[in-house]
């Protein structure tokens, strides 16, 4: 009778095996990749060509072009009151077409308005498409094949799952691996093919100020005139690209739940929480355009992206991140930046290096750990705050008002900053999805407003001046062994030696995950 393996090696064993599985998966998905996804595509469709007085919104476009030829008009919207009323008032009065793209949609309140506006204009006759990423979709799947069930509203998901809950899920993550990594982070809302909206924020609650508990700062522009031809252009090769599936192939609706849905948001309407954002619209309603600011018009504004099908045949000299990096490269005495996730890598840090030694100004501002609402982007970032310091780069992070839910290894609601933008010798500049990161770089496909124009370069400039400032941040400096460490500049000023207002456990995991071969992929 043999003896009985020891209990170490039948651990090792089994080990051995896991591993093996899990090696065969992913090898199984990188010679099978295109057959493991689904394979349905939708009809091919385009944005429904402008008119001149054919809607409202034609109308009012028109005559603000006719006094500003070629140019393109620019309003910020850094409040979410003004976000969320910027994009319901222009649904409200779209007539012909809305085409949305969003890397999240959320299920809750924000997302719930949203969706019931969207109804209602598909209601009107209305062409309502929308594309989402799919890596954060799979629970809301009823709220989106709801609206689904609309004939005039389409839904389709990018690099979508084909299992759409359960462990299968999970297998066929790790099966696809490396596709399955390329997401959609682009973000805007079109009407009738005459306005957007393009910048950072996602729809959800916390992206439009409407949850006590987090501190979001973010960006959009609202863009009318000559650019949103661009941005109809981004739109229509993402819906017709290999990347978008139809929602109605992945997974099975019904009518009743487009009741459901429209009942829950009608009395979500009703709540206490919602009054705000409901009296906003009623204000904006009475504003041309449904901005929150008066639009400026420049004749050099662009709506840029990366290619739909980036991950898989594109050449990286059409990528987004060589337009930024040559932006940003060109700057002659001032670049500063805004990036809630920033890991610059070696290449980044030569650049800004390089960039402080010619004599530019280089400021950046981020999240601080306790901000910040994934732990591991911080752990890439803080091995490069004290090379950035030594070459006179100016460092700010954010600080985390009030009692913010704890963060998450890789991703919580606990964020701080979510705007996404620089502003180059005050007259260039950038505002959209791009953090200042490897997976933005190289992983996700992204899109946003360029610009050359001093006083849309001006109102960018304000807007880093409040992020930087003693009320919102803190200010990194070295001390005299080269150590990190944080200046509260608000009476009292005082050091503050460790990541401020955050726990052993938060500055434990940044500064492990900070050792992992990691970075690529943040």
């Amino acid at each position: 009778m043999s003896k009985p393996l020891p209990l170490w090696r039948r651990l090792l064993r089994g080990l051995a095996i896991v591993l093996a599985l899990l090696v065969l998966l992913v090898l199984s998905g990188l010679l099978l990749a295109d057959h493991l996804t689904p394979q349905a595509r939708g009809e091919t469709s385009h944005v429904l060509p402008v008119q001149p007085t054919q809607t409202r919104i034609d109308r009012e476009v028109s005559a603000l072009q006719a006094a500003h030829p070629g140019a393109s008009g620019v309003a910020f919207l850094s409040d979410g009151l003004d976000a969320f009323a910027a994009r319901a008032v222009i649904t409200e009065r779209a007539e012909r077409s809305l085409d949305l793209q969003y890397y999240m949609w959320k299920d809750d309140l924000i997302g719930h308005l949203m969706a019931r506006a969207l109804h209602d204009a598909a209601e009107r006759g209305v062409r309502v498409r929308i594309l989402l990423d799919d890596m954060n979709a799979q629970d809301k799947d009823a709220l989106m094949m709801a609206l689904d069930t609309h004939p005039n509203i389409e839904i389709r998901l990018y690099n979508p799952f084909r299992n759409r809950n359960g462990p299968w899920r999970m297998v066929e993550m790790v099966q696809r691996f490396f596709s399955v990594n390329h997401r959609m982070h682009n973000k805007s809302w079109i009407a009738d093919g005459r306005v957007a909206i393009v910048g950072g924020r996602n729809i959800g609650e916390e992206y439009f100020s409407a949850r006590p508990d987090v501190n979001f700062r973010d960006l959009d522009l609202l863009v009318a005139g000559e650019a949103v031809g661009q941005a109809n252009t981004v739109f229509d090769d993402y819906w017709n690209s290999e990347a978008a599936v139809p929602i109605a192939a992945l997974a099975f609706h019904t009518r009743q739940e487009l009741r459901l849905l429209m009942r829950e948001s009608d009395n979500e309407a009703r709540l206490e929480s919602a009054r705000p954002y409901l009296q906003e619209v009623a204000k904006s309603r009475q504003r041309a355009m449904a901005s929150a600011a008066p639009l400026h018009w420049s004749a050099n504004v662009r709506i840029v992206s990366d290619p739909p099908m980036k991950h898989r045949r594109d050449d990286p000299q059409n990528w987004l991140v060589s337009d930024l990096v040559q932006m940003l490269t060109a700057s002659q005495h001032k670049a500063l930046l805004i990036s809630p996730y920033f890991v610059p890598g070696n290449e980044g840090l030569d650049g800004l290096t390089r960039l402080s030694e010619r004599g530019v100004q280089v400021g950046v501002v981020t999240n601080s750990l306790a901000a910040n609402d994934v732990v591991a982007v911080h752990g890439g970032y803080m091995t490069y705050r004290a090379p950035l310091l030594q070459a006179g780069v100016q460092l700010y992070e954010l600080k985390a008002h009030g009692k913010a839910p704890s963060s998450g290894l890789f991703g919580s609601s606990g964020a701080s900053l979510h705007t996404k933008a620089f502003v180059l010798d005050d007259r260039h500049g950038f505002v959209g999805s791009f953090n200042l990161d490897p997976r933005s770089a190289y992983l996700n496909t992204e899109m946003g407003v360029i610009f050359d124009d001093p006083v849309l370069a001006a109102q960018l400039t304000a807007e880093y001046l409040r992020l930087s400032s003693p009320q919102q941040s803190w200010w990194l400096a070295l001390d005299p062994r080269d150590r990190v460490r944080w200046l509260e500049r608000e009476p009292p000023p005082h050091w503050v030696d460790t990541e401020p207002d955050s726990s052993l456990r938060l500055r434990t995991s940044a500064r492990v995950i900070s050792w992992l071969p990691l970075e690529s992929q943040l």
